[in-house]
């Protein structure tokens, strides 16, 4: 892990589990998050939380899968603080460490700061899932029909990055 964050990251641990399925509850909507047909509980797969005086202040939970790494959940309070990008890159390093060649994550239409924020961080546009939101509402109906900034929420957006050691570290 990146010993240069300004922030303590640390990875998830079975005590956080209990807050984390409430976290995942408040801000996704139920303790579920549906992402290309597939059914995910957050507070059961592995990640890495950001504690600031005791506060929970960023959260990230992914699923790694033979040469992929998928970021599940990224969540971080206050925004634009550098909390995002540190635990996005402690889970490509982890990534890295268990022979991953690329990370990559799903979005929705709607969410133009996620496209930008992973974009500004290397992760490229690689396919569009149209209809993909619409058809989940028929698993998870607490789907808002309207996403930010008032855009119909209705398609995935996959993004990806193809992984390689980063250099701005420095050797001890």
């Amino acid at each position: 892990m990146n010993q240069n964050s300004p922030f303590k990251i640390r990875p998830l641990t079975p005590s956080d589990r209990t807050w984390l399925e409430a976290f995942i509850i408040e801000h996704w909507g139920a303790k579920e998050v549906i992402a290309h047909n597939t059914i995910y509980l957050p507070a059961t797969l592995p990640g890495f939380v950001v504690e600031i005086e005791n506060q929970f202040v960023g959260v990230i939970t992914y699923q790694i899968r033979q040469t992929d790494c998928e970021l599940v959940t990224v969540n971080c309070t206050p925004r634009l603080s550098g909390i995002g990008t540190a635990l996005i890159h402690a889970v490509e390093e982890i990534a890295l460490e268990a022979g991953c060649k690329r990370c990559w994550m799903v979005t929705t239409n709607d969410n133009l700061d996620a496209l930008r924020f992973y974009q500004r961080r290397g992760y490229r546009l690689s396919a569009i899932h149209y209809g993909a939101v619409s058809a989940a509402r028929n698993v998870k109906p607490a789907i808002p029909k309207i996403g930010e900034y008032g855009i119909e929420l209705q398609d995935e957006i996959v993004l990806e990055k193809h992984l390689k050691p980063r250099t701005d570290t420095l050797a001890i």
